[in-house]
């Protein structure tokens, strides 16, 4: 079975338990049953089966992949996801980005119904190394260009936070030029180099 297939169900079981917390077995059953169904329709390639012994090995390997706990409540007598409200944010986000790559691969011809923005990255390539880089305490050296300016300027900083805002990125820092705490947005940011140097 491809890794495409594990992926669209433990996607689909997610969906579902977002939707609908405390579904019972039966109503997962069926619902990932007719999902797969709607997915094989458009991609005859994909081959998934799924029973109740799928569903529990989908469940551990979901907690092991994403980090994701489902539990069952027998009070309620269904699965549902057990996520503070942050996690909940990140979980949310990750549904949504796997659903859209996962509707965006299962067609063939994409490029006659969809039309993507082109534009320049928003620099989430960088979010892994300034994550380090903050939980480090390790001083970052970066390219940055201003929106107003055509110049572009080396900077050396102390990265505190990371800062989502109308679907860009920041990062809070304090800029060693002149000891201002700042923020700088990840997509006019180049060239991110972590430093030896701790604050």
């Amino acid at each position: 079975m491809s890794k495409r297939s594990y992926i669209s169900r433990y996607l689909l079981i997610l969906k579902k338990l977002r939707a609908k917390p405390y579904s019972s077995c039966e109503e997962l059953l069926d619902y990932i049953d007719k999902q797969l169904g709607f997915l094989q329709l458009q991609d005859d390639t994909l081959n998934m089966g799924f029973s109740k012994r799928t569903l529990q090995r989908d469940i551990r390997e979901i907690r092991n992949i994403f980090g994701i706990d489902i539990e069952y409540s027998a009070k309620h007598k269904g699965y549902f996801i057990l996520q503070s409200e942050t996690e909940n944010m990140n979980f949310q986000r990750m549904i949504e980005t796997f659903g859209m790559f996962n509707s965006l691969n299962l067609t063939q011809s994409l490029a006659a119904f969809t039309h993507l923005e082109k534009g320049r990255p928003q620099g989430t390539e960088n979010l892994g190394g300034l994550i380090h880089a903050i939980k480090n305490k390790l001083q970052i050296k970066f390219d940055y260009q201003e929106f107003w300016e055509d110049e572009i300027t080396e900077r050396t900083a102390e990265p505190y936070a990371l800062k989502e805002f109308k679907n860009r990125w920041y990062v809070l820092a304090k800029d060693c030029k002149d000891g201002e705490a700042k923020s700088f947005t990840l997509d006019r940011l180049a060239n991110l180099e972590i430093t030896g140097q701790d604050f």
